[in-house]
């Protein structure tokens, strides 16, 4: 059994230890992540957040129950024990009904807190940051009192309370992403960052609650880091040297950062030497799933095959149609906006590739790749990154390969090695 709160005392006594958790809901990533946890052996988080996963079925049309079995049915395909994984539960509170009345949301966020706990999820952000009908934003106090609400229900329902932890704070973009492209970030002042954690813990002591408190492992903060559609903002330790000396003074808690998509390894690897154990990435594995995905399309289209899939333009003729997940938050004239639902690194693509039409083009493209040998020739123009001496590789693995360049940086940057 992972030992999360002797890996953060690891961590707050100086070593650069820490933990990637992987927030997607894409089967060929989260595949792929399997893959490598059950070839490494390394501890994986993998998340769900509130908009992905709730009793609604959220945008993947999965309850919590759902996501559980289906990441065991992978795990156990791919050889991984369930006690090598640690399932996690992101943006927790009332923010897919944040625009109806605050207590009718609370009520749903309570329902979807105790289905995640009852499914089995045991790493649990408690968020309850964003107001609800109308209501104007809420004050520390009230965000903290809504969260211990919360997990008041997660500590009632979980099979077994004491193998919960808990995440709090909120201090990074919505669940989804930004739907502007922000010119600067603030870094978390030392004076919010102690409001969160006083006010937590007055509203955790309220509601007896000193157990649980106890097994808050990390508050979430901004370190100054996030990405927009076309830029990086990159982590800079001086900036934000006066709030992780802040956390030496909290015991036994470590930071969460969020969006750290993107940035440089050197960046992640700072992140975690200054107290921000969990890592948090999303978008960047879809990016490179994409990336392999659009590179086996030219590939596709150079062996002429029966039946072309044309992926890309059924991919563009889709977002074209269903622009939902993407309409507010790119902006421009027609060919920016082209160029944005493609290449962004807000990487709005990830909510249409299960679609039926996109996955019937995916599944095509990938069958036709499949009756005939991918030459290496054709294949070093495509992915470079492969030595000559490689040995042959599928589609399927080329993409899987890919996805894994991402994996694997964000565990060597947690100290981890093969």
């Amino acid at each position: 059994m992972l030992d999360i709160h002797s890996m953060i005392e690891a961590n707050r006594s100086g070593k650069p230890v820490g933990l990637p958790c992987f927030c997607t809901a894409n089967e060929q990533v989260i595949g792929s992540i399997l893959g490598f946890a059950a070839r490494s052996g390394f501890p994986t988080v993998i998340e769900a957040t509130c908009n992905q996963v709730n009793q609604d079925g959220g945008y993947t049309g999965m309850q919590p129950a759902d996501f559980m079995r289906w990441i065991e049915r992978m795990a156990g395909e791919a050889g991984v024990p369930m006690e090598q994984l640690v399932l996690g539960g992101d943006h927790l509170g009332p923010n897919a009904w944040r625009r109806e009345p605050v207590e009718t949301a609370m009520e749903k966020a309570r329902e979807l807190v105790k289905l995640y706990v009852e499914a089995g999820f045991t790493k649990i952000h408690l968020d309850a940051s964003m107001a609800c009908g109308g209501e104007p934003n809420p004050s520390f106090t009230q965000i903290a009192e809504r969260a211990a609400d919360l997990c008041a229900v997660a500590e009632k329902y979980a099979p077994d309370p004491e193998a919960l932890i808990y995440i709090i704070g909120t201090e990074v973009p919505i669940p989804g992403g930004e739907t502007e492209e922000p010119d600067a970030l603030d870094v978390t002042s030392v004076p919010r960052f102690q409001d969160t954690i006083d006010t937590h813990r007055a509203a955790f002591e309220a509601r007896g609650l000193a157990r649980a408190w106890s097994r808050i492992v990390s508050v979430v903060t901004q370190p100054g880091v996030d990405f927009s559609h076309t830029s990086i903002f990159r982590f800079v330790p001086e900036a934000a040297a006066p709030l992780c000396r802040a956390i030496e003074d909290a015991p036994g808690l470590t930071f969460e950062a969020h969006s750290t998509d993107y940035q440089p390894t050197e960046a992640l690897r700072e992140l975690v030497e200054n107290h921000f154990f969990f890592l948090k990435v999303g978008p960047e594995l879809t990016f490179r799933f994409r990336e392999a995905v659009y590179a086996l399309a030219e590939v596709e289209a150079l062996l002429s095959p029966a039946k072309p899939s044309r992926l890309a333009e059924t991919v563009a003729a889709v977002m074209a149609a269903k622009p939902r997940d993407w309409q507010d938050y790119y902006a421009g004239d027609d060919a920016r906006i082209e160029l944005l639902k493609r290449f962004s690194y807000s990487d709005r693509i990830r909510y249409y590739w299960n679609d039926a039409e996109v996955a019937a083009a995916l599944t095509q493209m990938m069958a036709n790749l499949s009756e005939q040998p991918l030459t290496k020739t054709i294949l070093s123009q495509f992915f470079f990154g492969r030595d000559f001496g490689a040995p042959p590789a599928s589609a399927q693995t080329l993409i899987a390969e890919h996805i894994e360049r991402a994996v694997k940086r964000y565990f060597t940057a947690c100290g981890f090695e093969e």
